[in-house]
């Protein structure tokens, strides 16, 4: 019985209770928290739904959850219902419910832990978007690692998810990249506000190569020529950076397309017919205060340019009409404003403001030896993508960055993701995965097999308990990053399932040894031991990392 299973359950009794005792039902919160007790002598799973319900019920809290307790133990499963202090329910399950557990791992294989929570929901989801006038950079590295994570992680749960990348293609930054790969080709300094680093000299040499020309054109049609053969070497040497590292995109959205298909006018021209735009003589403001924004917003500046925030509207807009239910935005530490400013524009084009999320991501910082690292050799000022995953790898990078809440900054111990010991969180993690696939291969070469009809009721160990009930946590684990947003808990549930195994591993002989022949609870345990792994390679897919056998 999963926790899912058993808050079902939990809810279901408090149901009948209220039916019998002619009480509201409206009460009854529409999802039941039962939770893993911190000391395991109380029980095997908890529940404070008494305490929540009872006195709105008019009901003393353990008058109540005495009463659940008694129509509870006597369910099919359920070994005891305990009152525990001033309404706290204890609950312990039967071997052979608990053992199911490990069965419907088996069953289900890698769809283990998928849900339907957001069937039918279509999520437009933005990360990394970094400028194409450089590499991707330390901050956009995590959004690609954590980006791609959240994105597996909706589709378990059942949401239609498009990964997009919007192309900054547009502005003064593609001027100054392409002034800077003029000057690099001409042997000439940087301009002022340029880009620096080798990779500008190596674009601008590409540029030549492919347009030997481009230097003798006239002014104005040798920087298009850099702007746009620039811009096309730049992106493509970021879908590879991305691709390499395991993140891949539905759609790369062109900032530039705005402008030159007239999409930009048409929402201005909207918004100014719906007054969600006014003049104050000089220049186009976003009625944005009247929908939660701090201040209301530049648009159209005084000389007729459109401001940064124009180019967001009509994306905006071009998402929303595209049918996305959501639209996640994963911004960087710089961008807090921009929450109420897209949920503002939403609400002015009529549109639910809901729809809008932001996330915003901190700082992340390489540490070696105790020490920042600073410089990068290809873009001479930023550490980049390519930096980190040269150092240790794409599955530790990945790791590394997914474990975190992204509103904390991170330091990333370059020492620390090389080592091969438990100390690191991801060898610790493929280790366990490893250990596991390597027992598989042995109980092969004993010709001993997985049984589907294997007595899980035996596992009756406290170590196996163990193992089980973190087992059976994983869907809600993923229930709750979903709806949070938060890939980090999937990482930190992988360390506690790694935990929770090597501990059964310490105490608990698996295979036969000499001439002993299995017994029935060899095959329990082998199957226990096989529904371990496919949850870890489960949650490793869902991260973006692999999930090695051999170590």
């Amino acid at each position: 019985m999963t926790p899912a299973a058993l808050a079902d359950l939990v809810r279901v009794s408090a149901a009948r209770i209220f039916t019998d005792r002619g009480l509201d039902h409206g009460i009854l919160p529409e999802q039941v928290t039962v939770e893993r007790p911190r000391n395991p002598e109380h029980g095997d799973y908890a529940t404070n739904l008494a305490l929540q319900v009872a006195k709105k019920a008019g009901l003393a809290p353990r008058e109540f959850a005495q009463e659940l307790a008694d129509v509870i133990s006597a369910s099919p499963g359920i070994e005891s219902a305990e009152v525990a202090g001033p309404g706290f329910l204890n609950l312990r399950l039967a071997a052979d419910a608990q053992g199911l557990i490990v069965s419907q791992v088996l069953k289900a294989g890698a769809d283990y832990g998928r849900g339907t929570a957001y069937e039918g929901r279509r999520i437009n989801l933005e990360f990394v978007s970094a400028n194409p006038t450089g590499p991707i950079h330390l901050g956009g590295t995590r959004w690609a690692a954590v980006g791609d994570a959240l994105g597996r992680i909706l589709a378990s749960q059942g949401a239609d998810v498009t990964r997009e990348y919007y192309i900054n293609d547009a502005g003064s930054q593609i001027d100054r990249f392409a002034e800077s790969l003029i000057a690099a080709a001409q042997g000439a300094p940087v301009p002022e506000d340029g880009y620096a680093g080798a990779y500008i000299g190596d674009i601008a040499a590409e540029v030549l190569k492919r347009d030997p020309g481009a230097l003798a054109q006239p002014d104005e049609q040798r920087h298009e020529t850099f702007k746009r053969l620039g811009v096309e070497l730049m992106l493509a040497e970021i879908k590879r950076s991305l691709s390499e590292f395991g993140t891949d995109f539905d759609v790369w959205f062109s900032e530039k397309s705005l402008h030159t298909s007239g999409e930009l006018d048409r929402v201005l021209a909207e918004l100014k017919e719906s007054g969600s735009l006014y003049n104050d003589g000089e220049a186009w403001w976003l009625r944005s205060t009247e929908h939660g924004d701090d201040k209301d917003r530049v648009v159209i500046k005084s000389d007729g340019a459109p401001a940064y925030i124009a180019g967001d509207l009509a994306y905006l807009r071009d998402k929303l009409d595209r049918g996305f239910d959501t639209c996640v935005y994963m911004l960087g530490a710089d961008h807090h404003g921009y929450i109420a400013r897209l949920k503002a524009a939403a609400a002015a084009m009529g549109r639910d403001p809901g729809a809008v999320e932001v996330l915003i991501g901190q700082m992340v910082n390489l540490v070696r030896g105790g020490k920042p690292v600073r410089m990068s050799k290809r873009a001479g000022t930023v550490v980049t993508m390519e930096d980190l995953v040269e150092v240790v790898g794409v599955d530790a990078a990945r790791y590394e960055l997914c474990r975190y809440s992204v509103d904390s900054p991170l330091d990333v111990d370059l020492d620390l993701l090389r080592q091969r010991t438990n100390e690191n969180p991801v060898f610790y993690v493929q280790y366990a995965h490893a250990r596991l696939a390597s027992l598989q291969r042995n109980a092969a070469e004993l010709k001993l097999e997985l049984r589907a009809d294997a007595d899980v009721s035996l596992l009756t160990h406290p170590r196996e308990g163990d193992l089980i009930r973190t087992i059976g946590e994983f869907p809600s684990v993923l229930t709750k990053a979903a709806e949070l947003r938060e890939p980090h808990r999937v990482a930190r549930y992988l360390e506690s399932l790694a935990s929770a195994y090597h501990k059964f591993y310490d105490v608990a002989r698996v295979l036969p040894q000499g001439d002993e022949e299995p017994t029935p609870l060899t095959f329990a345990r082998l199957a226990l031991c096989e529904a371990t792994r496919q949850v870890l390679a489960n949650g490793l897919s869902l991260l973006g990392v692999s999930a090695p056998e051999r170590m």
